[in-house]
């Protein structure tokens, strides 16, 4: 498995990117540092990488409530970076669609 996992695309992060056009999130292995985020990143979609802020985010227990009872489960941890590229460069992800 590789350091990067996926791009997050969703609307918090659209708005992020749109706000300033040279951030970008990415659900990365959580054994993985900024260098090696920042590595990938260069070699994935050949940009300069300026900055690498990481988040790590704990699982949380979710249940709901059906015919059959009260289920309950548990989310998967995982870590997130987000990426600050050079001005003027960009990621288009949908460019392979």
């Amino acid at each position: 498995m590789g350091i990067i996992i996926k791009p997050i695309v969703t609307e918090k992060q659209t708005a992020i990117t749109e706000k300033t056009l040279n951030r970008f999130g990415f659900r990365v292995s959580p054994e993985a540092n900024k260098l090696e985020i920042k590595k990938a990143i260069e070699d994935m979609y050949n940009v300069s990488v300026v900055r690498v802020n990481t988040m790590n985010y704990s699982g949380k227990v979710k249940s709901r409530y059906t015919k059959s009872g009260v289920i309950t489960g548990r989310q998967d941890s995982f870590k997130k970076a987000i990426i600050t590229l050079k001005e003027g460069e960009t990621i288009d992800f949908f460019s392979n669609i």
